[in-house]
């Protein structure tokens, strides 16, 4: 089958990665030169642990998209690819991660209504291509007095005024802004939600609850404004959202973890994600699942693609080398695609990690393929 790529997102969560590592991508990709704190950490307390048997994988969907405070970690993750009605292209991300000090049902005497065991962060970029120009920022806050949180019903996840909200059934508006910059874009659910991994877990590592409860939402219309100045972009596209929550750590020796959504202009749609170890192989248990126009999927396993990095870019600032262009072949797909940066210097420094994101153009039998968006995470 041949299906040509529109979109993709590539997320790299590394912690010390090699100039030469295997980040594949067409669209999204994170790739980290320096990792200060660790996302997916090790539980502190008794944090609820992932079985595969418990029944919680279809928890995120059946109980809503909101918070599962049990659970250590969490993340809503958006991106997106977008452009004018004359063709002009962004790029953007805006992500809400969740991290719990302490678990849910250990209450903290004598608190005080600024007192809580959640803290967010959230990460808010926008790529525009045109200028050559990459606008990335961060905030923190703590899950209280109404400063950052996430709610199940109506969906609404927030820290300060970043802010994914359900305005009507199906319907989120996502809405950021910096000094620089603002985004304001309503994304429509057009399908049901996509179960990653086993019925929505994810298996991260051979140890037991070593995994994630992990959904995809993909091919999500997107229809709104890009504002960069004092000028304002009318714009479209289209939004890949994952939602993500665990308590498990990675691995002994985990170094890197490569992550990819990409979504066709037939209606298919693809995730695959590769943990790298410090010896420079493959974690067995790396994956990735197909999803048809018809919304049926087919489990992708790790010896179903070959990924190889051809061009990378040096970054003055982190002095991090990041992979800037890649060969991706998935012979079991009869896939075969390039996929280059847009713009080299897409790299954001923050108070969490040092990676790149940004824009990508996609080729296929050497035809261009519009544009993605492309991350690279520590």
């Amino acid at each position: 089958m041949k299906v040509v790529k529109t979109h993709e997102t590539i997320c790299h969560d590394s912690i010390d990665p090699p100039a030469d590592v295997l980040l594949a991508a067409l669209g999204s990709v994170c790739v980290g030169g320096e990792c200060r704190t660790k996302l997916v950490g090790c539980a502190c307390g008794r944090f609820v642990q992932l079985s595969k048997g418990d029944g919680s994988a279809n928890l995120a969907v059946s109980a809503g998209f909101g918070p599962h405070e049990g659970y250590q970690t969490e993340w809503w993750y958006y991106t997106g690819n977008l452009q004018t009605a004359e063709g002009r292209p962004f790029g953007f991300q805006l992500t809400f991660f969740r991290q719990a000090i302490s678990p849910e049902a250990q209450s903290i005497a004598n608190s005080s209504h600024w007192r809580g065991n959640q803290i967010y962060s959230a990460h808010f970029t926008l790529s525009d291509i045109a200028e050559k120009q990459f606008y990335p920022y961060e905030r923190f806050s703590r899950g209280r007095i109404n400063l950052a949180g996430a709610e199940t019903d109506p969906y609404q996840v927030w820290l300060e005024d970043w802010s994914a909200i359900e305005t009507v059934p199906n319907q989120v508006r996502l809405q950021a802004k910096s000094d620089q910059t603002a985004i304001d874009l309503t994304v429509t659910q057009t399908r049901p939600p996509v179960l990653q991994g086993d019925s929505g877990y994810s298996v991260k590592g051979l140890e037991p609850g070593n995994a994630s409860y992990y959904y995809s939402l993909v091919q999500q219309p997107t229809a709104g404004t890009v504002t960069i100045g004092n000028q304002t972009y009318e714009v479209t596209g289209i939004t890949w959202k994952d939602h993500e929550y665990s308590t498990s750590a990675l691995t002994a020796g985990t170094v890197g973890w490569d992550w990819f959504s990409m979504q066709f202009e037939n209606g298919a749609a693809l995730m695959l994600y590769l943990l790298r170890h410090d010896d420079g192989s493959i974690e067995s248990t790396s994956a990735g699942k197909f999803i048809l126009p018809d919304g049926t999927t087919e489990t992708i396993a790790k010896d179903d693609w070959n990924i190889r990095v051809l061009d990378t870019w040096k970054s003055s600032s982190s002095k991090a080398t990041y992979p800037a262009k890649w060969a991706i072949d998935l012979p079991k797909l009869d896939l075969s695609l390039t996929a280059q940066a847009l713009m080299p210097n897409q790299e954001l420094n923050t108070a969490t990690a040092t990676y790149w994101e940004g824009a990508v153009g996609l080729k296929e039998a050497g035809r261009i393929s519009r544009f993605a968006v492309k991350a690279m995470w520590n």
